[in-house]
C-alpha cells in the first residue's frame, strides 16, 4: 500500500550496541515478544556473527516471535551470511539484512576496497543470502556521504540481483532533511526496478534531526523506517520509534501515511526497556518523558483543566499514559491548586484557600512540593 510506512525495529540490535545497554537472552526475548504486541514489522533481533551470545539471542528470538519479520545483520562475506541464516532458519519470517560501507572515507580507511570490488562483493552476498530466503535487505553503509552516482549504481546492481530492501542509512547523524530528501528522489528516479522494492531509511541522531530525516525521507519516497524505543543506538542514538510513529499520526492531515502500531502500547514499551537496561529516559523526552504529559505553569494548567487540547495535542491515553499530570511548583495557578486539594478530600472555604494558596507558593519558591506539604499546609 503506498501510503504504509513499515517500522523495522532495531533496539535488539544498534540499540543494544550502545554503551551500557547490554541485554541477556532473555531479556531479548521479552523485549521482542513486547515489540510484537506493540505492532512493529521487523525486529532486527541481532548481529550473529558477533558473538555466540548475539547468536543464541537471534535464534531464540526467531523462534518465539511469530507475527514480525525477524532479521539478523550480516556482513557481505560467506561466514557471516550463513550465521545469519543459521541463527534465523527456525523464524515464520526471516530476514537476512546485508550491508557494506559504500562512503569514499569507509571504502579507503576501513575496507580498503575500490569502488568496483564494493559493489562486486555486495551482489556476490546478496546472491548467497537470496539461497537462503527470497527476503533479503542490503545497507549501503554511510549512504549519506557516498557518491550518489556510485551509490545508484550499487543499488541498481543489488535490485537486479532481487533483493526486498533497499536501506539508505546516515550512520553518522551527518545529513540534514532537505538534503536527504533530495537523494531518496534521485534513488527513485535513476535505479531501475526501484518501485519493486522498499526503500528504507537509518538515521542517527548525531545533530539532533534523526526523526526530521527520517520523516523527510517518507514524504520523498520511503517506506520503512528503521528507529529504535526510546532513540537508544550507537553514540547520539537512532531515530527514535514514538516520535516517528506519533508525528505520523498525530499530523496525517500533513502527510498521510499510517503505520500498523498500537500506539497505546508505546509507554509500557518503552518503561520496558528502561527497566531492562536500567537507563531512563530524559525527563522531557517526546512522548514518553515523565514530564512528556506533566503541566506545573499556571497557565498551561488553567488551559489543560478547562479542556487539555490547550496545550496537548496527543491524548496520554493514545500512547498508553494513563493520564497528564498537573505538577504543583513555583509556576503554578490558584486553579490546579484547588482542583488538588479537592482531588485530596479537602472541601476549604475560598479564605482557607487563598491561605492555603499563598503558603504553597512561599514553599514552593523554595523546595519541590508534594501531596504531603500540601497537607501539613492545610493542616
Amino acid at each position: 500500500m503506498a501510503d504504509r510506512v513499515y517500522i523495522f525495529d532495531t533496539t535488539l540490535r544498534d540499540g543494544e550496541q550502545a554503551p551500557g545497554f547490554s541485554m541477556t537472552i532473555e531479556e531479548k526475548i521479552r523485549v521482542a515478544q513486547q515489540l510484537e504486541r506493540l505492532g512493529v514489522d521487523v525486529i532486527e533481533a541481532g548481529f550473529p556473527i558477533a558473538s555466540e551470545g548475539d547468536f543464541e539471542a537471534v535464534r531464540e528470538v526467531a523462534k518465539v516471535v511469530t507475527n514480525c519479520e525477524v532479521a539478523g545483520l550480516a556482513r557481505t562475506n560467506d561466514e557471516d551470511i550463513d550465521r545469519a541464516w543459521e541463527a534465523l532458519k527456525d523464524a515464520k519470517k526471516p530476514r537476512i539484512h546485508v550491508f557494506i560501507a559504500t562512503s569514499p572515507i569507509h571504502m579507503k580507511h576501513k575496507l580498503r576496497m575500490e569502488p568496483d570490488e564494493v559493489l562486486e562483493r555486495s551482489v556476490k552476498a546478496v546472491e548467497r543470502a537470496l539461497s537462503y530466503t527470497e527476503n533479503v535487505e542490503f545497507s549501503a553503509e554511510d549512504a549519506t556521504r557516498s557518491d550518489p552516482d556510485f551509490l545508484c549504481r550499487i543499488f541498481q546492481a543489488v535490485v537486479k540481483a532481487g533483493v526486498k530492501v533497499i536501506n539508505v542509512p546516515d550512520t553518522v547523524g551527518y545529513t540534514v532533511p532537505e538534503e536527504y530528501a533530495s537523494l531518496i528522489r534521485k534513488i527513485r528516479t535513476e535505479v531501475e526496478g526501484i518501485d519493486r522494492v522498499i526503500i528504507s531509511v537509518h538515521c542517527h541522531n548525531d545533530l539532533g534531526l534523526a526523526t526530521a530525516n527520517s520523516i523527510a525521507a517518507v514524504k520523498a519516497g520511503a517506506r520503512q523506517v528503521e528507529c529504535t524505543v526510546n532513540g537508544i543506538g550507537e553514540r547520539a542514538g537512532n531515530a527514535s520509534l514514538e516520535e516517528i510513529v506519533m508525528l505520523l499520526k498525530t499530523r496525517k492531515d500533513v502527510y498521510g501515511y499510517y503505520t500498523g502500531i498500537d500506539t497505546r502500547q508505546i509507554y509500557p514499551t518503552s518503561r520496558l526497556v528502561t527497566q531492562i537496561t536500567g537507563i531512563a529516559v530524559q525527563p522531557n523526552k517526546a512522548i514518553v518523558g515523565a514530564n512528556a504529559f506533566a503541566h506545573e505553569a499556571g497557565i498551561h494548567q488553567d488551559g489543560v483543566l478547562k479542556e487539555k487540547s490547550t496545550y496537548e495535542i496527543m491524548k496520554p491515553e493514545d500512547v498508553g499514559v494513563p493520564s497528564s499530570a498537573l505538577v504543583l511548583g513555583k509556576h503554578s495557578g490558584r486553579h490546579a491548586f484547588r482542583e488538588r486539594v479537592k482531588s485530596m478530600g479537602y472541601n476549604l472555604t475560598e479564605e482557607q484557600l487563598q491561605e492555603a494558596f499563598r503558603k504553597f507558593k512561599a514553599l514552593a519558591d523554595k523546595k519541590e512540593v508534594y501531596d504531603e506539604d500540601i497537607e501539613a499546609l492545610i493542616a
